[in-house]
């Protein structure tokens, strides 16, 4: 029995990590969990799973759920909150799925506390990577990919050898926008954005998708996850998304990780790993039904976010902090109707113009450089 606990539960990735433990129960125990601001769901978690521990993100909901649940579980809320759910005493592995920066003070934590890290929180390892993989390897904690890129990589990884790498190939479905030019995406709306092809997925990650950031901070988290050179990783455009992600060998054997869209597997993966369990599937893989799959060169004229991660990947330092600070207020502003789309990447560009980078940035100076850069995006619009 693997007790786990859970960042994020009411999210995309949490609901999902919550069908996973569903269908195994004798496998894994829920102990703990964080909510946002979806209540409803949160109070229909606690019915049905019983953690011991439950922390939200505003006082007024623990205080509602606290009264409605008089003995159990114990409630928190807030940023003590997420730490004190990330080291709960019982927990085996901690899935990390919040949205956002947020997730990585809880996630050192863990680390510190020698919990199994599975993770889905990207900006963890984009915002202060270096910190990160350090404090995993000085307390000897694994820390298990949940991303479906990155899980695919793993996967491919597994009896291999790092120095029989030649390179890493992400695949990117392109988002909602694919086949548009730049022309066109003066006068997208936000409903348009959130239209994703293949996945289903938080607002958030979706307009990600759509400007291909999602797959600059996968660029960069697998950079620090796989300890390999940012030339070594590529992103190829493959619009079934079937191919989660290719490893290429010295030998020029290329290894896959194939299958549906479907995130409980990697979910499961990371659970579960180095064992497998089986996933009940109502329409199972079929490639002849599939019948193609399509592959192309990203262009990165038309994607501009993703050519800006790799740029602050490859300067490093603190550079991908204002990168994803930077683009987590563009986003937000988006969302709100601030902002046009293409104005999201026109933030990030002049983010990461207007700071001097700092190299091997202490916790504290990440935290700087994040409050600093939101405050200057903010400014601009």
């Amino acid at each position: 029995m693997k007790y786990i606990s859970l960042l994020g539960a009411t999210g995309s990735i949490g609901t999902q990590a919550l069908d996973v433990i569903r269908k195994h129960p004798d496998q894994f125990t829920l102990v703990a969990i964080t909510a946002g601001k979806n209540i409803e769901l949160t109070r229909k978690i606690i019915e049905e799973f019983k953690p011991e521990l439950v922390s939200v993100q505003e006082k007024a909901d623990y205080e509602s759920l606290k009264a409605e649940f008089p003995f159990t579980p114990k409630f928190l809320y807030g940023a003590d909150g997420l730490v004190e759910v990330a080291i709960h005493e019982k927990t085996d592995i901690v899935l990390n799925s919040v949205m956002g920066s947020v997730g990585l003070y809880p996630t050192l934590q863990a680390i510190k506390a020698k919990k199994t890290i599975a993770l889905a929180n990207k900006e963890t390892l984009v915002t202060a990577g270096h910190i990160v993989m350090e404090a995993a390897k000085k307390h000897q904690v694994d820390i298990l990919p949940v991303d479906s890129e990155h899980s695919a990589i793993f996967q491919c990884l597994q009896g291999e050898k790092q120095s029989a790498i030649r390179r890493l190939i992400l695949t990117a479905s392109g988002g909602s926008f694919r086949d548009l030019s730049r022309e066109q995406l003066k006068d997208v709306t936000l409903e348009q954005a959130l239209d994703h092809p293949n996945w289903s997925m938080g607002s958030k990650i979706t307009i990600d998708s759509a400007t291909m950031m999602n797959k600059g901070l996968e660029v960069i988290e697998a950079h620090w996850l796989f300890d390999i050179a940012y030339e070594q990783i590529d992103v190829l455009l493959h619009r079934e998304s079937i191919i989660h992600s290719m490893v290429e060998y010295h030998d020029n054997s290329v290894i896959a990780q194939l299958g549906s869209p479907d995130m409980r597997v990697p979910i499961q993966y990371a659970l579960t790993y180095p064992n497998r369990l089986p996933l009940p599937n109502d329409a199972p893989f079929n490639l002849a039904e599939m019948g193609k799959l399509h592959f192309e060169q990203m262009d990165f004229e038309r994607f501009l976010c993703l050519k800006y991660a790799y740029d602050a990947g490859k300067i490093g330092g603190t550079m991908p902090t204002v990168l994803n600070a930077a683009n987590e207020e563009a986003v937000d502003a988006f969302l709100r109707g601030n902002i046009s789309f293409l104005e999201i990447e026109h933030l990030i560009e002049k983010a990461l113009n207007w700071h001097k980078p700092s190299g091997d940035p202490d916790f504290s100076h990440i935290q700087t450089v994040d409050a600093e850069t939101r405050k200057y995006v903010r400014s601009l619009f």
